[in-house]
């Protein structure tokens, strides 16, 4: 049978109860029909179709139309597949699933398209909506419909979610950790993480942070049919770190040279970040003489960092490179070597396992391995090493390049963007 012919039909009134959820929760709105159902563990796609009532042809006519696109069984539990039938004669019109934060997909009948959308969901308390939570009373109350309504075919298409954006502005002051802080300022936790991703090249917030350093950031927040979702970009932070001001502000210079820039339109994103992981202290530092080993009664060098950390602590690319090596290596155990151009090499030991191969290509903060305490170790951390021109050096100390500066024919255009998030962060 040729895939994307038919649009086919539900009909039916739908009322009744609240009883226990077994898979998904379906809210069933009359007289237009918009169906939210929400993907729990181990679900599949058909299975959910099934608890809404939905003909199987027609559930896998959806699922054929979509598969060039997305491939509905991936769909992933916690979020929602949302189903519009016409008001008029209960005709099936579109599917949304949201892939991420940014896209979704859409699955319509072509003569849905242009359309207006099903208005808002509304609430289980209002007039004429049934909440059904139970999978029998699903069944029992929708019938299978082989109807069809009209003759149509499918689009299938990733749209970006056409969030509502405002512009928020916080800021804080530290008496114990930057999570802490925001916490009491009210700040949403992935805008503070964020805000440390922005800073990340130059202020290290395991080591760097002193009490009564401040910080203020303005940034995105999002919003879908009025309710707030997550916060989005870093548009401009500040952060004064024991006494020294660091600013940043993002600006799309081209397709080419985006993200983070000074006050002066030089990049913050330097080649290297400053830690390749999330640590609780640096237990050993880097050293050209020998040092005694008590666990190992041998004494050795330590042209290295050492970061204490939990075993499975992810570990992070430093920069852009490829993948030399990725396996055991005597003493170091298990071991990656991340080779990044002619010049600069890093050394991450004593690993748990990995999450890349030999031969692999990496970007700056891609997740290489996790922390462990293989090899000649004597607690669970991650061995760092920097290697300049085939020498190992100390990666705390170099000085390393900074990304491209704005171009000077650009800097104008800047420095008029920024203008009004400057003046925000120096009130």
């Amino acid at each position: 049978m040729a895939i994307g012919i038919f649009c086919l039909a539900r009909s039916g009134v739908f009322s009744g109860g609240r009883q226990s959820l077994t898979e998904s929760e379906a809210i069933f709105i009359e007289p237009d029909s918009k169906t939210i159902v929400e993907i729990s563990a181990n679900a599949t796609f058909s299975g959910l179709m099934a608890q809404t009532g939905l003909d199987p042809v027609l559930v896998n006519e959806i699922y054929q139309a979509a598969l060039e696109t997305y491939d509905l069984a991936k769909i992933k539990a916690g979020r929602f597949l949302e189903l519009t039938f016409s008001k008029d004669n209960g005709e099936f019109k579109e599917l949304v699933y949201k892939i991420d934060s940014e896209e979704e997909l859409v699955v319509r009948c072509a003569s849905a398209a242009g359309s207006d959308a099903v208005s808002d969901v509304a609430s289980p308390d209002a007039p004429g909506v049934a909440v059904f939570t139970d999978v029998e009373a699903i069944d029992s109350a929708v019938p299978t419909v082989p109807a069809v309504a009209s003759v149509a075919a499918y689009e299938a298409f990733i749209r970006p979610i056409a969030y509502e954006v405002r512009i928020a502005t916080k800021e804080g002051e530290i008496k114990t950790s930057m999570y802490e802080a925001a916490l009491e300022n009210d700040i949403d936790e992935r805008a503070i993480i964020a805000l440390a991703d922005a800073f990340q090249w130059s202020i290290d917030f395991a080591m760097d942070p002193r009490v009564d350093d401040t910080f203020k950031l303005i940034y995105e927040e999002r919003y879908l049919d009025g309710e707030y979702q997550m916060p989005g970009k870093i548009l401009a932070g500040q952060y004064i770190n024991d006494g020294k001001k660091y600013q940043v502000y993002y600006f799309e210079e081209d397709e080419d040279n985006s993200g983070y820039f000074d006050e002066e339109g030089n990049s913050v994103q330097k080649m290297f970040l400053k830690a390749p992981v999330a640590f609780k202290y640096i237990s050993s530092g880097f050293t050209t003489g020998l040092r005694y080993v008590e666990a190992f009664n041998v004494s050795t060098g330590h042209r290295a960092i050492d970061y204490a950390a939990p075993i499975g602590t992810p570990i992070r690319a430093v920069g852009d490179g490829t993948i030399i090596s990725a396996g055991w290596n005597g003493s170091y155990g298990y071991m990656i070597k991340l080779r990044h151009n002619g010049t600069y090499q890093t050394n991450y030991a004593h690993l748990s396992k990995f999450a890349v191969k030999s031969g692999a290509k990496v970007k700056q903060g891609d997740v290489i391995g996790y922390v462990g305490s293989t090899g000649f170790s004597t607690g669970p951390h991650l061995h760092y090493e920097m290697v300049k021109n085939g020498v190992k050096i100390n990666p705390l100390t170099e000085v390393l390049p900074p990304g491209k500066a704005i171009r000077e024919e650009n800097r104008v255009r800047f420095f008029e963007e920024i203008a009004s998030w400057q003046a925000v962060l120096e009130e």
